[in-house]
Protein backbone atom coordinates (compact mmCIF):
# COMPACT_ATOMS: atom_id res chain seq x y z
CA UNK A 1 0.00 0.00 0.00
CA UNK A 2 1.40 3.37 -1.05
CA UNK A 3 0.22 6.26 1.13
CA UNK A 4 0.71 9.91 0.22
CA UNK A 5 0.01 13.02 2.28
CA UNK A 6 -0.17 16.53 0.86
CA UNK A 7 -1.31 19.88 2.21
CA UNK A 8 -2.91 20.90 -1.07
CA UNK A 9 -3.80 24.45 0.09
CA UNK A 10 -7.14 24.53 -1.82
CA UNK A 11 -8.06 21.32 -3.60
CA UNK A 12 -10.07 22.97 -6.37
CA UNK A 13 -7.22 25.35 -7.18
CA UNK A 14 -4.76 22.50 -7.75
CA UNK A 15 -6.86 19.77 -9.35
CA UNK A 16 -4.85 19.99 -12.58
CA UNK A 17 -1.61 19.21 -10.70
CA UNK A 18 -2.85 15.98 -9.16
CA UNK A 19 -2.52 13.81 -12.27
CA UNK A 20 1.27 14.37 -12.46
CA UNK A 21 1.64 13.63 -8.73
CA UNK A 22 -0.43 10.47 -9.02
CA UNK A 23 1.52 9.31 -12.07
CA UNK A 24 4.83 9.84 -10.25
CA UNK A 25 3.99 8.45 -6.80
CA UNK A 26 1.26 5.90 -7.71
CA UNK A 27 -0.60 6.19 -4.38
CA UNK A 28 -3.24 3.73 -3.26
CA UNK A 29 -4.33 6.13 -0.52
CA UNK A 30 -3.96 9.90 -0.98
CA UNK A 31 -4.63 12.12 2.06
CA UNK A 32 -5.14 15.87 1.66
CA UNK A 33 -5.18 18.74 4.14
CA UNK A 34 -6.36 22.34 3.78
CA UNK A 35 -8.89 21.39 1.14
CA UNK A 36 -10.72 24.68 1.83
CA UNK A 37 -14.10 23.61 0.47
CA UNK A 38 -17.49 22.76 1.95
CA UNK A 39 -18.56 19.15 1.55
CA UNK A 40 -21.26 20.00 -0.99
CA UNK A 41 -18.64 21.35 -3.40
CA UNK A 42 -15.89 18.79 -2.88
CA UNK A 43 -14.79 17.54 -6.35
CA UNK A 44 -15.23 13.83 -5.65
CA UNK A 45 -16.14 12.99 -9.26
CA UNK A 46 -12.80 14.39 -10.42
CA UNK A 47 -10.97 12.06 -8.05
CA UNK A 48 -13.03 9.09 -9.13
CA UNK A 49 -11.97 9.88 -12.70
CA UNK A 50 -8.35 9.70 -11.48
CA UNK A 51 -8.90 6.19 -10.14
CA UNK A 52 -9.91 6.90 -6.54
CA UNK A 53 -13.31 5.24 -6.33
CA UNK A 54 -13.53 5.61 -2.55
CA UNK A 55 -13.55 9.18 -1.24
CA UNK A 56 -14.14 10.60 2.25
CA UNK A 57 -13.93 14.26 3.21
CA UNK A 58 -14.71 16.76 5.93
CA UNK A 59 -14.52 20.41 4.96
CA UNK A 60 -15.49 23.99 5.60
CA UNK A 61 -15.45 27.21 3.61
CA UNK A 62 -12.06 28.89 3.04
CA UNK A 63 -10.19 27.15 5.88
CA UNK A 64 -8.88 23.74 6.97
CA UNK A 65 -10.53 20.59 5.62
CA UNK A 66 -9.25 17.02 5.20
CA UNK A 67 -9.89 14.25 2.69
CA UNK A 68 -8.95 10.60 2.16
CA UNK A 69 -8.91 9.31 -1.42
CA UNK A 70 -8.48 5.60 -1.93
CA UNK A 71 -8.33 3.02 -4.69
CA UNK A 72 -9.30 0.43 -2.09
CA UNK A 73 -12.55 0.32 -0.11
CA UNK A 74 -12.85 2.53 2.96
CA UNK A 75 -14.69 1.46 6.09
CA UNK A 76 -15.33 2.91 9.56
CA UNK A 77 -15.01 6.48 8.30
CA UNK A 78 -15.27 9.03 11.10
CA UNK A 79 -13.97 12.35 12.35
CA UNK A 80 -12.80 13.34 15.83
CA UNK A 81 -13.08 16.83 17.28
CA UNK A 82 -10.28 18.18 19.45
CA UNK A 83 -10.33 21.03 21.98
CA UNK A 84 -14.09 21.38 21.54
CA UNK A 85 -13.78 22.85 18.04
CA UNK A 86 -15.55 21.69 14.88
CA UNK A 87 -12.73 22.81 12.62
CA UNK A 88 -12.28 19.87 10.21
CA UNK A 89 -8.77 18.85 11.22
CA UNK A 90 -9.15 15.07 11.48
CA UNK A 91 -10.54 12.27 9.36
CA UNK A 92 -10.08 8.52 9.87
CA UNK A 93 -10.86 5.49 7.76
CA UNK A 94 -9.86 1.83 7.68
CA UNK A 95 -8.15 0.50 4.54
CA UNK A 96 -7.20 -3.17 4.27
CA UNK A 97 -7.34 -3.52 8.05
CA UNK A 98 -5.19 -0.42 8.69
CA UNK A 99 -6.75 2.56 10.45
CA UNK A 100 -5.54 5.74 8.75
CA UNK A 101 -5.71 9.06 10.62
CA UNK A 102 -5.41 12.18 8.48
CA UNK A 103 -4.44 15.17 10.67
CA UNK A 104 -4.06 18.89 10.13
CA UNK A 105 -2.51 20.32 13.30
CA UNK A 106 -3.00 24.09 13.76
CA UNK A 107 -0.16 26.33 12.57
CA UNK A 108 -0.16 28.40 15.75
CA UNK A 109 0.24 31.98 14.52
CA UNK A 110 3.43 34.00 14.80
CA UNK A 111 4.16 34.65 18.50
CA UNK A 112 5.52 31.59 20.39
CA UNK A 113 3.94 32.55 23.71
CA UNK A 114 0.76 30.79 24.79
CA UNK A 115 -0.22 33.64 27.11
CA UNK A 116 0.07 36.29 24.40
CA UNK A 117 -1.07 34.23 21.41
CA UNK A 118 -4.35 32.25 21.62
CA UNK A 119 -3.50 30.45 18.36
CA UNK A 120 -0.30 29.08 19.86
CA UNK A 121 -2.13 28.08 23.05
CA UNK A 122 -4.68 26.24 20.89
CA UNK A 123 -1.93 24.44 18.98
CA UNK A 124 -0.28 23.17 22.15
CA UNK A 125 -3.61 22.07 23.61
CA UNK A 126 -4.54 20.37 20.33
CA UNK A 127 -1.35 18.29 20.31
CA UNK A 128 -1.90 17.32 23.95
CA UNK A 129 -5.49 16.30 23.22
CA UNK A 130 -4.53 14.20 20.18
CA UNK A 131 -1.81 12.44 22.17
CA UNK A 132 -4.18 11.65 25.03
CA UNK A 133 -6.77 10.37 22.55
CA UNK A 134 -4.28 8.16 20.72
CA UNK A 135 -3.16 6.73 24.06
CA UNK A 136 -6.67 5.34 24.54
CA UNK A 137 -6.27 3.14 21.44
CA UNK A 138 -5.00 -0.44 21.33
CA UNK A 139 -1.21 -0.34 20.67
CA UNK A 140 -1.44 -3.70 18.89
CA UNK A 141 -3.69 -2.22 16.22
CA UNK A 142 -2.09 -1.40 12.84
CA UNK A 143 -2.50 2.35 12.42
CA UNK A 144 -1.10 5.21 10.36
CA UNK A 145 -1.10 8.87 11.41
CA UNK A 146 -0.17 11.31 8.70
CA UNK A 147 -0.69 14.83 7.50
CA UNK A 148 0.45 18.38 8.07
CA UNK A 149 1.60 18.32 11.69
CA UNK A 150 3.00 21.89 11.40
CA UNK A 151 6.00 20.89 13.53
CA UNK A 152 9.56 20.18 12.42
CA UNK A 153 10.87 18.13 15.37
CA UNK A 154 14.48 17.33 14.45
CA UNK A 155 17.38 19.74 14.09
CA UNK A 156 17.75 18.53 10.51
CA UNK A 157 14.04 19.17 9.85
CA UNK A 158 14.77 22.91 9.61
CA UNK A 159 17.31 24.92 7.65
CA UNK A 160 18.83 26.38 10.84
CA UNK A 161 18.16 24.82 14.23
CA UNK A 162 19.65 27.78 16.12
CA UNK A 163 17.71 30.44 14.22
CA UNK A 164 14.43 28.49 14.32
CA UNK A 165 14.28 27.79 18.05
CA UNK A 166 12.03 30.81 18.62
CA UNK A 167 10.01 30.36 15.43
CA UNK A 168 6.69 28.54 15.68
CA UNK A 169 6.98 25.02 14.23
CA UNK A 170 10.37 24.30 15.86
CA UNK A 171 10.06 25.71 19.38
CA UNK A 172 10.97 23.42 22.31
CA UNK A 173 7.37 23.52 23.59
CA UNK A 174 6.00 22.15 20.30
CA UNK A 175 8.76 19.59 19.81
CA UNK A 176 8.30 18.25 23.34
CA UNK A 177 4.56 17.88 22.91
CA UNK A 178 4.93 16.18 19.55
CA UNK A 179 7.36 13.74 21.17
CA UNK A 180 4.71 12.97 23.82
CA UNK A 181 2.13 12.47 21.09
CA UNK A 182 4.51 10.11 19.29
CA UNK A 183 5.13 8.17 22.50
CA UNK A 184 1.37 7.65 23.01
CA UNK A 185 1.39 4.49 20.87
CA UNK A 186 5.08 4.15 20.15
CA UNK A 187 4.55 5.75 16.73
CA UNK A 188 7.40 5.21 14.26
CA UNK A 189 8.48 8.05 11.97
CA UNK A 190 8.21 6.10 8.73
CA UNK A 191 9.93 8.61 6.46
CA UNK A 192 12.99 8.91 8.70
CA UNK A 193 13.46 5.15 8.52
CA UNK A 194 14.55 5.67 4.91
CA UNK A 195 15.91 9.23 4.95
CA UNK A 196 18.10 9.23 8.07
CA UNK A 197 17.96 11.96 10.73
CA UNK A 198 21.51 12.99 9.83
CA UNK A 199 20.20 14.29 6.49
CA UNK A 200 18.37 17.60 6.13
CA UNK A 201 14.86 17.03 4.85
CA UNK A 202 12.06 19.52 4.19
CA UNK A 203 8.47 19.35 2.93
CA UNK A 204 7.55 23.08 3.18
CA UNK A 205 9.04 26.31 1.86
CA UNK A 206 7.56 29.73 2.61
CA UNK A 207 5.68 31.72 -0.02
CA UNK A 208 7.64 34.72 1.26
CA UNK A 209 10.82 33.47 -0.40
CA UNK A 210 10.64 34.25 -4.14
CA UNK A 211 13.71 32.13 -4.89
CA UNK A 212 12.81 29.31 -2.52
CA UNK A 213 14.99 26.67 -4.20
CA UNK A 214 18.22 28.68 -3.98
CA UNK A 215 17.60 29.82 -0.41
CA UNK A 216 16.32 26.34 0.57
CA UNK A 217 15.07 27.55 3.95
CA UNK A 218 12.64 24.71 4.41
CA UNK A 219 11.00 22.80 7.22
CA UNK A 220 9.72 19.22 7.46
CA UNK A 221 6.15 19.79 8.59
CA UNK A 222 4.49 16.82 6.88
CA UNK A 223 4.80 13.39 8.45
CA UNK A 224 3.74 9.76 8.13
CA UNK A 225 3.87 7.65 11.29
CA UNK A 226 2.99 3.98 11.80
CA UNK A 227 2.34 1.91 14.89
CA UNK A 228 4.79 -0.92 15.75
CA UNK A 229 2.67 -3.69 14.14
CA UNK A 230 3.44 -2.08 10.75
CA UNK A 231 7.18 -1.60 11.29
CA UNK A 232 8.15 -4.78 9.45
CA UNK A 233 6.12 -3.67 6.43
CA UNK A 234 7.93 -0.37 5.84
CA UNK A 235 9.12 -0.38 2.24
CA UNK A 236 9.98 3.05 0.79
CA UNK A 237 9.67 6.80 1.36
CA UNK A 238 9.83 9.81 -0.96
CA UNK A 239 9.40 13.57 -0.74
CA UNK A 240 8.26 15.09 -4.06
CA UNK A 241 10.15 18.38 -3.77
CA UNK A 242 9.75 19.30 -7.42
CA UNK A 243 6.05 20.12 -6.97
CA UNK A 244 7.02 23.27 -5.04
CA UNK A 245 7.78 24.75 -8.50
CA UNK A 246 4.22 24.17 -9.74
CA UNK A 247 2.08 27.10 -10.84
CA UNK A 248 0.38 27.99 -8.61
CA UNK A 249 2.29 26.05 -5.94
CA UNK A 250 1.26 24.81 -2.56
CA UNK A 251 3.90 25.73 0.01
CA UNK A 252 3.90 22.03 0.98
CA UNK A 253 4.97 19.08 -1.17
CA UNK A 254 3.65 15.50 -1.24
CA UNK A 255 5.26 12.86 1.01
CA UNK A 256 4.99 9.12 0.33
CA UNK A 257 5.41 6.04 2.49
CA UNK A 258 5.03 2.53 1.14
CA UNK A 259 3.88 -0.44 3.20
CA UNK A 260 4.84 -3.83 1.80
CA UNK A 261 2.28 -6.62 1.57
CA UNK A 262 2.02 -8.92 4.54
CA UNK A 263 4.22 -12.03 4.26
Amino acid sequence: MRLVTWNVNSVRLRLDQLQAIIDHLRPDVFCLQETKVVDELFPQEAFKALGFEHVAFKGMKSYNGVAILSKRPLSNVYTQEFCGKEDCRHLAATVDGIEVHNLYIPAGGDVPDAELNPKFAHKLAFIDHVGEWFASHDPAKPMVALGDFNIAPLETDVWSHKKMLKVISHTPAEVARLAQMQASLGWIDGVRRFIPPSQHLYSWWSYRSPDWATADRGRRLDHIWVTPPLESRLGEAKVMKETRSNTPPSDHVPVLLELKDQP
